[in-house]
């Protein structure tokens, strides 16, 4: 195992990863930016070192900042988190030559399935259903010409997309150009990369996440599914396990497990990581994409897996072995997680100081935060405050579980969405279980 890691992060996933490491007797290294000075992942890391001014760019992107912290505290490896540098190829192969260990999957891989129209091919070559689409388009014409051949309404959408970045929908052909070039100008913004396809729009839909686990010694597991359909412009805000769209359909489940474990296995996989499908109400589904990283919903499989999967990849990272008696875990809870976003009704992202703070607990409740009072919220960094998750023996004991706990919830001196999320867990829509990707927009016109 490794005697010190180095936290490439901030915030509450920053303060997860030291945490998880705290309990395996791992050191852990910290950085942070000037705005981030008096941030609780500073306090808690063994040691910690600023890297630069408060823009990412200046600091939690800064490649070279970060590699000369981990050399010269003698960390041996880095744990990414999410966001910020945790899919970047470029970073993962850095710290190879650097001979520091990146905490994830191969650069290759992690390029590979960064690059959304490789990672489809992957998926149809690996036996995955796709969703019907074309591969990366090189006009406004022939955006248009496919959108025709494809059939309306389709998605034009970045191969390095991400957060709803890059994508563009179409209702008709004549609209395709326009998209595409729209698509095309925010995605070389965004991401640095231009590069669209097409895919024909699945809806309604649900969005369904297989969480995997890989070592290097060829055994893959899944663990579980998540639901994360509560979306708003293509950011999630509620996810729970398992997904209720597929109660009762555990050929369909199976199915998809496979699925999972064959991608990972065809690419290469090892570390933690993601397949998410697109599932229909008739039973079919598709895959979407893969996460080559630990994702912001993991606490909803922790819970009804009972594994802690910080530490696996810190495990399977080292080089050790997966030592479950089977490829799929059996899970017999449910589980919620709300994430609690600082923002107004409005929607607008809110900054300020948290002047109090009371976290819900009790049995299987728990608060992913880096808050804490006199916490300064910047405006420099996603909106999240952190997770508020819950776990009971049913999915009706977990909403209600839920409820209780968002109420108990107090958070001063920012605005959060906490009337929000009490308002998608009251909806009756949510509560039958069968509710798509467009849900928010129904409680939205509501």
């Amino acid at each position: 195992m490794f005697e010190k890691i180095l936290v490439a992060n901030r915030g509450e996933i920053a303060v997860r990863v030291i945490r998880a490491c705290k309990e395996m007797g791992v050191q852990t290294v910290a950085v942070y930016s000037t705005a981030d000075k008096d941030a609780l992942h500073v306090m808690l890391a063994d040691e910690a070192y600023c890297i630069g001014g408060p823009m990412p760019r200046e600091s939690y992107l800064n490649q070279d900042a970060l590699i000369t912290v981990a050399l010269a505290s003698h960390a041996t490896a880095i744990h990414p988190g999410y966001g910020f540098l945790s899919e970047n190829p470029e970073f993962a192969r850095r710290c190879e030559e650097c001979g520091l260990v990146f905490i994830g999957p191969s650069a290759d891989v992690i390029e590979r399935m960064g690059d959304k129209d490789a990672a489809r091919r992957c998926a149809r070559d690996a036996g995955v259903p796709i969703v019907p689409g074309c591969d990366l388009l090189k006009s406004p014409e022939e955006a248009t010409a496919e959108a025709e051949r494809i059939g309306c309404p389709v998605l034009i959408k970045a191969r390095s997309g991400g957060g709803g970045r890059g994508i563009r929908r179409v209702e008709t052909p004549a609209e395709a150009g326009p998209a595409f070039t729209e698509a095309r100008r925010e995605a070389e913004s965004a991401f640095g990369d231009g590069e669209c396809y097409m895919e024909k729009l699945v809806a309604p839909a649900h969005h369904v996440e297989v969480q995997i686990l890989a070592d290097a010694h060829g055994n893959v597991v899944t663990l579980g599914e998540r639901e994360c359909s509560v979306q708003r412009r293509n950011q999630k805000l509620l996810e729970e396990s398992p997904a209720p769209c597929l109660e009762g359909r555990d050929d369909i489940r199976e199915h998809m497990y496979t699925c999972a474990r064959d991608l990972a296995r065809a690419v290469g996989y090892v570390g933690a990581g993601t397949i998410e499908f697109l599932y229909t109400d008739d039973g079919h589904f598709y895959f979407m994409e893969m996460n080559t990283r630990l994702q912001v919903e993991h606490p909803v499989t922790e819970f009804v897996t009972e594994i802690d999967l910080v530490k696996w990849q810190l495990r399977v990272a080292a080089g050790q072995a997966i030592r479950f008696t089977k490829d799929t875990i059996d899970i017999h809870l449910h589980a919620v997680e709300c994430r609690i976003n600082a923002e107004g009704p409005d929607m607008l992202p809110s900054c300020g100081t948290v002047t109090m703070l009371h976290a819900p607990g009790g049995p299987s409740v728990r608060f992913d935060s880096a808050l804490y009072p006199g916490a300064e919220v910047p405006p420099y960094y996603d909106s999240m405050l952190g997770k508020l998750i819950v776990c009971s023996g049913t999915r009706e004991e977990a909403i209600r579980k839920m409820r209780a706990a968002l109420s108990e919830l107090v958070i001063e001196g920012v605005q959060e969405n906490t009337e929000l999320q009490l308002t998608i867990l009251s909806s009756p829509e949510f509560i039958s279980g069968n509710y798509h990707t467009n849900l928010m927009e129904h409680i939205d016109e509501g």
